[in-house]
């Protein structure tokens, strides 16, 4: 063969060689467009279904009352430094947004002089607390110490 043919084939060969690689890095390609438009997913439950356990905030009372109350006060009223966690404006706060909205928002900044210092689980026993102390009923399971779980959550303000 010369050195024109040679070439010639070479290239046919990697061309026909190349090309599975070339479809799967176009699928990956339109596969990650398409799931980046898709619209995020609507929480399938509400707070007023019954999300966490009496149990659960039983050990949040005790939790909230070791970490939180000097703060927001016994009764969750809030105090001069720190607002109240009960009550019609503390739900119109988070109306809509979902329980891992709320959870993060605790779990990286409290307590105030510990942000994040606290295990998962005592940030959801203390959230259970706070949705009990505000009248939201209790339900078969604990609360999760996870986000992923709980952006499936919607916080919803009770009925009037």
């Amino acid at each position: 063969m010369n050195a024109a043919k040679v070439r010639d084939w070479m290239a046919i060969r990697m061309r026909t060689r190349s090309w599975p690689l070339a479809l799967a890095t176009s699928m990956a390609a339109m596969m990650a467009l398409a799931s980046s438009s898709l619209p995020a997913q609507e929480p399938s439950r509400s707070v007023r279904d019954g999300v966490y356990t009496e149990a659960q905030a039983h050990r949040g009372a005790e939790a909230f009352a070791q970490y939180c109350a000097s703060c927001h006060g016994v009764s969750l009223g809030g105090t001069g430094e720190a607002p109240s966690l009960v009550g019609g404006q503390f739900i119109s706060e988070f109306d809509g947004l979902t329980v891992a909205d709320l959870f993060d928002r605790i779990r990286k900044t409290m307590p105030l002089n510990d942000p994040g210092g606290l295990r998962r689980a005592q940030y959801a026993d203390i959230l259970a607390f706070v949705l009990k102390s505000n009248g939201f009923p209790t339900g078969q399971n604990q609360l999760d110490y996870r986000s992923e779980y709980l952006s499936d959550i919607r916080f919803q303000a009770p009925n009037p």
